[in-house]
């Protein structure tokens, strides 16, 4: 793809992937460009959120962004906080991350999902107004709907390995997967 291309993407919309009654709908902070421009979430190379998925035991295998759909077999979607496609997540104001939350708050009243996992403490953090959120189970819930802050999968992440992330989202897995939850 070429530089050309990916500008062009800029500010695109990439469809959510979502159905009532998810077990996990996972969040992430907004589509990068390449995710824009090809319509699959987490499309950058260098983005673990796919790996991580299949290490953590979500995925019998590991899917690629453009088997995106597949997610649902699983009971698993995604969408994002915010919508818009930037380059990087920086690029959003703050007042986009909380609109973001509120419209994010109301798609999860309508599909009620066991788990919301937004992918990005900062960014949840940001739109829900919760400033000490770390990253696992929240206390906060929306409707019947339990929230888990993950950590961010892109690259640029560099605190968190492959490994260190497909554990956390193994507790998450574990906790979705739980009697009752």
């Amino acid at each position: 793809m070429t530089p050309e291309e990916l500008e062009a993407a800029r500010d695109r919309l990439v469809p959510d992937v979502v159905a009532g009654g998810l077990r996990v709908l996972f969040c992430g902070i907004n589509p990068g460009l390449l995710s824009a421009a090809t319509g699959h979430h987490f499309a950058r190379p260098g983005n673990r959120f796919w790996p991580v998925l299949h290490l953590s035991g979500f995925t019998p295998r590991r899917l690629a962004p453009a088997e995106q759909q597949e997610l649902l077999l699983y009971g698993l979607g995604i969408t994002n906080v915010a919508a818009r496609a930037t380059a990087r997540a920086d690029e959003l104001s703050r007042e986009e991350l909380i609109e973001g939350g509120r419209i994010l708050e109301a798609k999860v009243k309508a599909l009620r999902p066991r788990w919301l996992a937004v992918a990005g403490v900062t960014a949840y953090r940001t739109a829900f107004g919760e400033r000490h959120a770390r990253i696992g189970p929240q206390d906060r819930t929306i409707g019947s709907t339990r929230i888990w802050a993950l950590p961010n999968p892109s690259g640029l992440n560099a605190h968190w390995t492959a490994q260190t992330m497909a554990e956390e989202f193994a507790r998450l897995r574990a906790a979705a997967d739980a009697p009752g939850s």
